[in-house]
């Protein structure tokens, strides 16, 4: 049987590392749908178009080739016309970008039939902000992973650092609050729980508690 679950939640919540583990655990196929917008982003900064322009971005579109490639390791890598950009994606220039174009239709049609194929074929654990309301609505199992703000700009700022990147946790913080504005007040699939969702806080739990909590809600689902 092919099980779909669709993990989704506001910036810093810890989504990805929660569906890489869950994904891990069930031997499942990790999908990180927000790489994908990312490298869109990045795509469209390289070309110097103007992601405040819609018709503009639209227009740029063809030129786009993106993929998603797992090695022996399992790990999910971004292959943006035909160069891995997995670590490319990551720095807050890109994130703010990655949530504007993530607004327009013509990018998520674009982007839509590569995310739906994979869950057709594999059992997935996809992570983003709306798929279990508009890329995986029949998803078995739904979680919306959330946390407080303060709780949520403090990994993602430990998690810039570990990268290497350079920023402050008062910087990621605004962008973060800016994010969260963005995705859920925008008109094309605001990021907010689908009706059938879990809400799992874990401002309150470690890494390892929030895997634990997941995956009882997941084997209440499938039961």
């Amino acid at each position: 049987m092919i099980v779909n679950i669709a993990v989704d939640g506001p910036a810093g919540a810890g989504k990805s590392y929660l569906a890489r583990a869950i994904a891990k655990r069930r031997g499942y196929l990790y999908v990180d749908t927000g790489a994908l917008y990312r490298t869109v982003a990045l795509y469209m900064t390289q070309k110097g178009v103007d992601i405040g322009n819609p018709t503009e971005v639209e227009a740029s579109l063809p030129g786009l080739s993106v993929s998603l490639d797992y090695g022996d390791d399992g790990e999910q890598r971004v292959i943006l016309n035909g160069k891995d950009v997995s670590g490319s994606i990551r720095t807050p220039e890109i994130s703010s970008a990655a949530s504007k174009v993530s607004a327009i239709p013509a990018v998520r049609a674009y982007l839509l039939d590569l995310q739906k194929d994979m869950a057709k074929t594999h059992s997935v654990v996809m992570d983003g902000r709306d798929i279990g309301t508009v890329i995986l609505p029949d998803a078995q199992v739904k979680i919306f992973l959330c946390a407080n703000e303060k709780a949520r700009a403090k990994r993602r700022y430990l998690e810039l650092c570990e990268k290497g990147i350079a920023t402050t946790p008062e910087e990621v913080e605004a962008e973060m609050a800016l994010r969260d504005k963005n995705d859920s007040t925008r008109k094309i699939a605001p990021a907010v729980p689908a009706p059938d969702a879990v809400i799992l806080d874990n401002s309150d739990l470690d890494r390892e508690g929030t895997v634990e909590a997941a995956l009882a809600i997941i084997d209440k689902r499938l039961s």
